[in-house]
């Protein structure tokens, strides 16, 4: 059966990438969403091992962000949620799965955290709204996302350490920049190439 809301970057928008998937029942799609759910916890668990520590700034550069940010481009708002609410619960509770094998509440990059969990409900509307059909489009719903982290993660971090305003962002947002462009950049071409296919082949 084929699926008009797939096919290419033009359609109407109105599917994830993750609805494609298939299942024939209502039991079947809970137990996709339940793997989907689960899988997407773990991808952004993976992530944030890969870790570079910033100069001078409590939090380091990971791939965590940009799983963060797939998991709800790929998932809908939905099931992103209940993702990365899994990942945070699960790192609050001790899982050593934060960014550099760390865990619970009281890490000053916790904000991001909370920050991704609400980037990856945002991303996974406007996806919803073809958000991530087309480059240019990719590219604006992983700004609006990458902001929604630093608009809750740079004040957190102010409030944790004592910083000012200004020099939370100097340590938590300014070194992360070009970074963050290369992740738009990856997405940007990874998005749309996947409706592509999935067009070429419904």
């Amino acid at each position: 059966m084929t699926l008009p809301v797939a096919t290419t970057a033009t359609v109407r928008p109105g599917a994830v990438l993750a609805d494609v998937l298939p299942a024939s029942t209502a039991a079947r799609a809970r137990v996709r969403d339940a793997a989907l759910v689960l899988g997407g916890a773990a991808l952004t668990g993976v992530a944030a091992q890969l870790a570079v520590p910033v100069p001078g700034s409590p939090v380091p550069v990971t791939g965590q962000t940009f799983a963060a940010l797939l998991v709800g481009a790929g998932l809908g708002a939905r099931r992103a949620l209940a993702s990365l609410g899994l990942y945070a619960a699960a790192g609050v509770a001790g899982m050593p799965w934060f960014a550099e094998g760390g865990s619970g509440a009281a890490m000053p990059s916790f904000g991001y955290i909370l920050g991704m969990l609400l980037a990856a409900v945002v991303v996974g509307a406007l996806a919803r709204r073809g958000g991530d059909r087309g480059v240019l489009r990719t590219a604006g719903t992983m700004a609006v996302g990458t902001a929604v982290i630093y608009a809750v993660g740079v004040p957190y971090l102010a409030l944790a350490t004592g910083m000012s305003l200004g020099q939370a962002a100097a340590a938590g947002l300014v070194p992360f920049l070009v970074g963050d462009a290369l992740k738009a950049a990856l997405a940007m071409g990874a998005l749309p190439a996947a409706w592509r296919l999935v067009g070429r082949k419904s």
